[in-house]
Formats: C-alpha cells, sequence, structure tokens
C-alpha cells in the first residue's frame, strides 16, 4: 500500500478515512502537504471512492496547524514554499469529486481549520476549539481560511476570528453555522462516517456534478450558473449512473452504482 508522510488512510467499502497522523499535535508539514495532495489525487482515480472523512489521530488534536518553529528565522522561501503547499493540499481536498468530511476530533487551529473549511461538511465533538488565530504572531491564513471561513460563517464572524483572534467552542460554531454537528466526545468519526455512507444511496456521477454548481454558486452569478445547471443536467444522460438510477427506480429495486 502506498505511504503518505503524516497520514494514514483506511478505504471503508467506499469511503476513504484519512487520519492525520503527526504527534503530538498534528501539525503540518511540506512533505505532509504534499502527500494530501498526492493522497487526494490517488482517490479521485479510485472509481470505488465516493467520500473521504478526514480526522486527528487521538482525542486532543484535529491538527494545530503549521509548526511556528518553520518561520522562526524569517525565510522567505520557506514562508513561499509552505503557502503553495498548503494550497495545493487543501484546494485539491476542496475540489475532491466525492463528499468530504472533517471529523474535528478536538483543537484545529490554524491550518488545522483550513483543512476542515476545505472539506464540504464539519462534525466536531463538543470539547473541540476552533480559530484561525495568525494574525497573533504576525501571519495570515494563507490556506484559503480568509475565504472559506468567510463562505461558511458570514464576513463578521470571519471578522471576528481572524481580526480579534477570537477562538470558538463546538456550540458557538455549531450557532454560526461553521460545523454541522455535535456529537458527545468520541463519536465524531462515527457520526461522520455514517454521513459518508449515506453517499452510496446516491449516483456518485451526480454528487460530482452536484457539488461542482454548489460550489459555483461562490463566485459565479446564478444566471450563469443556472445555465450551467441545466447543461450539466443533460449531461448526465451520457452515463451508466444515470441510466441505471431511473432503471432501478421503474424496477422498484436498489440502484447499482458504476461511478461511470
Amino acid at each position: 500500500m502506498t505511504e503518505y508522510v503524516g497520514l494514514k488512510l483506511e478505504k471503508q467499502g467506499h469511503v476513504a478515512l484519512v487520519t492525520l497522523n503527526n504527534p503530538p499535535a498534528h501539525t503540518w508539514t511540506q512533505d505532509s502537504l504534499a502527500a494530501l495532495t498526492r493522497l487526494v489525487d490517488d482517490l479521485e482515480q479510485d472509481r470505488d471512492i465516493y467520500s473521504l472523512v478526514i480526522t486527528g489521530d487521538g482525542e486532543k488534536f484535529f491538527s494545530a496547524g503549521a509548526d511556528l518553529k518553520l518561520f522562526a528565522d524569517g525565510d522567505k522561501a520557506i514562508a513561499r514554499a509552505m503557502a503553495r503547499r498548503f494550497g495545493e493540499a487543501f484546494e485539491a481536498l476542496a475540489n475532491f469529486r466525492g463528499l468530504s468530511i472533517a471529523a474535528i476530533n478536538g483543537f484545529a487551529m490554524g491550518g488545522g481549520l483550513e483543512c476542515a473549511l476545505a472539506c464540504d461538511l464539519r462534525i466536531c465533538e463538543e470539547h473541540a476549539q476552533m480559530a484561525l488565530p495568525e494574525a497573533t504572531v504576525g501571519l495570515l491564513p494563507c490556506a484559503g481560511g480568509s475565504q472559506w471561513l468567510a463562505w461558511q460563517v458570514g464576513e463578521s464572524w470571519a471578522k471576528r476570528m481572524v481580526l480579534c483572534g477570537e477562538r470558538v467552542d463546538a456550540a458557538t460554531a455549531l450557532r454560526i453555522g461553521l460545523v454541522e454537528e455535535v456529537p458527545p466526545r468520541g463519536k465524531a468519526l462515527e457520526r461522520a462516517l455514517a454521513l459518508a455512507k449515506s453517499v452510496e444511496r446516491q449516483s456518485p456521477t451526480s454528487i460530482a456534478a452536484c457539488k461542482k454548481l454548489i460550489h459555483g454558486a461562490r463566485t459565479q452569478s446564478p444566471t450563469i450558473t443556472l445555465a450551467a445547471e441545466r447543461e450539466a443536467f443533460v449531461d448526465l444522460f451520457d452515463t451508466q449512473d444515470q441510466r441505471e438510477g431511473v432503471s432501478a427506480f421503474l424496477a422498484k429495486r436498489q440502484p447499482v452504482w458504476r461511478n461511470a
């Protein structure tokens, strides 16, 4: 099996479970970010995988982001390389064709929260804490945080978290829409896997098309996206899954998806 630095990959049927594994705080390195980019690309090629769940190993940390020791010398070359790696990794995660879910099992700080924001859904345990504290050390979120956080919770709360350095607990995260559910301690992964498995009832080719359209609403006018929606609907008639889905419904049986 392929090795991915700082990550563990387990496939459970049509679900890929990715566990962040760089103890003690699962901080990101250039190597682990490159590994995540490669891992997501490998999953894109695996047509048996319909969804992805990402979590942190243990009970305390999802991820604490980047190790600040990397930036202690003020080396701009290192800063540029890390920013590029962060961008490549989390944009690949955001663009994954299937459903992605972050099971936040503890602290998600800086690049850790940005990783979760790159996912489609976030489930966090009741003791979790989330923040984008980069400005407190003279930096800024460089892995999509300024954009994805504002899209998710609105401009005002994004400013509270980024400009005021406000840390949010699980209850606040749920109230502002940063996360979708708050299960008890130790149950986020179980709930995330259950949600990921529910995707198997849907056509994976339809899911990929729908996800692109939903993301399109962030950056394009409804006029453009509504036209693309109609075209995507017609394009699905070129897929095996469309024919299987309709045939299964009419025959009153469960569909057998081919992701093709």
